[in-house]
């Protein structure tokens, strides 16, 4: 099932990827928030489909634009991952944000995030 295998990649992956590149992405705080959307037992299977998918994107080192070009390499994972986010908008809660400005918050402490 795609989901199973995105779910797995996202799983794996986010956390590193965001610990290594979330000072260069203005996107954070909306990722950090659609991974716990994803995650969130409340959140119905289609949205949890779409969000893994976005995540799944932005996790996978091979995509349209690489993340190395100076200031375009993140442009592709933020479009797929905001529009996302436009199509499941409802769905991201006020605590879906309040826990991600916390892990950002901890991360920029230099706190090392694992998966929750």
């Amino acid at each position: 099932m795609v989901i199973t295998s995105n779910e797995q990649k996202v799983r794996s992956g986010f956390w590193p990827k965001l610990a290594r590149v979330f000072a260069a992405i203005p996107f954070a705080e909306d990722a950090v928030a659609a991974y716990y959307c994803a995650f969130d037992r409340a959140t119905p299977l289609k949205v949890k489909g779409i969000l893994l998918g976005a995540l799944a994107y932005f996790v996978l080192p091979v995509d349209a634009i690489p993340d190395f070009v100076l200031g375009l390499g993140f442009t592709d994972d933020m479009a797929v991952l905001l529009t996302a986010i436009s199509m499941i908008r409802t769905h991201l809660r006020p605590e879906h944000y309040d826990k991600a400005r916390e892990t950002l918050a901890r991360l920029k402490k230099g706190e090392k995030l694992a998966a929750d």
